[in-house]
């Protein structure tokens, strides 16, 4: 028992020492990745507690508090959910206390980069705090979280509008001929790749037989959208690219292929899934990295600008992405610098993400329901994609004709 006792303490001692070293190994430099890294442990967590904890929420009196237990399903939910709120609250405290951060000198600076032990340990706590709230305090954030990962859909298309207008600044400011040669090639590939697309949706989510007639009203519309961005782009008054017509057209077909792909497993227009409700851990595990990769790079993108809606010849558009740090001889300098991206604003993208990664997980509604164990799938789902589809195009228009019908304005 003695030897025992020894070799636990000797173990917690051990793991405490490899946090410490960890922690501690976080600079300036590595500090959103740290970020990042927070948030792809909460969403393993909410997906570990989706698939084992439903047994154990049954057993506390505060959270079981129905006469008549509900599904297995009810309690996924309500785990994601509460590991959702947790998560959001801590990076909306953060967002809160990095307000007004302009400069390196300020105090906040360091706790913005530093301190990641407490922080860890907070993030813990808070997690582990959202079990004890009534369900009452959980079903509110369930409803918020649909409009927080609406927002949070809107962010994503507001930053790919921004990518792909300076994507084709920068080749066309080249002025070289291979430049305007890979413009050609990459706007060819996306224009034919989105037709192809069209054509293996036709083929997989309107089979012959069924009446389908709102898949294919989906497709059509995506198709539309291909269209109108070439001709709005090429028309004299605009003077446009085809490059970014033909980037948000591929994004808006694959926002398509997306919503159709959730639709219910059981529907008989959804020929993909050939109607098994089975899920591979690979497809749980390649949705959760796409959702992790998204959120990484909403974070660190949008965090880096001052604005999300400058072009980026506007004097008030945002830094580089990942701003290259000087060497440690100039620390002191750079302390007396001001910050390159706004701290309380990446930390509202994780928030939003928490939702959205919630509302992904538990199939945005108040229960799994009949999609089992699956992860996105319903037509909540199928319709959030599709709002974010015709969303995306018309940002893109307002976009191009925004300069023409308002030339003194600064978009």
């Amino acid at each position: 028992m003695w030897a025992a006792s020894c070799l636990a303490s000797c173990c917690a001692a051990c793991a405490c020492d490899a946090c410490r070293t960890v922690v501690s190994s976080i600079s300036r430099r590595s500090a959103r990745i740290a970020y990042c890294g927070l948030f792809a442990l909460s969403l393993i967590v909410s997906w570990i507690l989706r698939e084992v904890a439903a047994p154990l929420l049954e057993k506390i009196p505060w959270i079981n508090t129905f006469h008549e237990t509900p599904s297995r399903d009810w309690f996924q939910t309500d785990a994601v959910l509460r590991v959702s709120l947790g998560n959001f609250l801590f990076f909306t405290i953060l967002s809160v206390m990095m307000v007004g951060v302009k400069s390196q000198r300020d105090p906040r600076d360091g706790i913005h980069h530093g301190g990641w032990m407490v922080k860890v340990i907070c993030w813990f706590l808070l997690v582990v705090l959202m079990f004890f709230i009534p369900n009452e305090i959980i079903t509110f954030y369930e409803s918020i979280s649909k409009f927080g990962s609406g927002l949070f859909l809107l962010v994503q298309v507001v930053l790919l509008l921004d990518f792909v207008h300076r994507w084709n600044d920068t080749w066309v400011g080249y002025d070289e001929q291979f430049w305007y040669i890979a413009l050609f090639v990459v706007s060819l590939f996306c224009y034919l790749a989105t037709f192809v697309s069209s054509g293996f949706l036709f083929h997989w989510f309107t089979p012959s037989g069924h009446d389908c007639g709102l898949n294919t009203f989906f497709i059509v519309m995506a198709l539309i959208f291909a269209f109108v961005f070439t001709v709005v782009a090429l028309h004299p008054s605009v003077g446009g690219s085809v490059l970014p017509a033909s980037v948000i057209s591929l994004y808006c077909m694959y926002l398509c292929y997306s919503g159709l792909a959730s639709e219910p497993r059981d529907y008989e227009c959804n020929g993909l899934h050939k109607h098994s409700k089975a899920v591979s851990t690979g497809t749980l595990a390649l949705g959760l990295l796409t959702t992790v990769l998204s959120v990484v790079y909403s974070a660190v993108r949008a965090g880096s600008s001052t604005t999300l809606l400058s072009p980026p010849s506007s004097p008030r558009a945002g830094k580089p992405l990942l701003p290259l740090e000087k060497s440690d001889e100039h620390e002191e300098k750079e302390k007396a610098k001001p910050v390159t991206y706004s701290y309380s604003f990446f930390h509202i993208i994780f928030s939003l993400a928490s939702m959205y990664s919630a509302m992904l997980l538990t199939g945005w509604t108040s229960s799994v329901g009949g999609s089992g164990r699956l992860v996105d799938v319903g037509w909540s789902s199928v319709w959030v994609r599709v709002v974010t589809s015709w969303a995306t195009a018309a940002l893109f228009i307002w976009s191009l004709i925004a300069p023409v019908l308002f030339p003194d304005r600064d978009f």
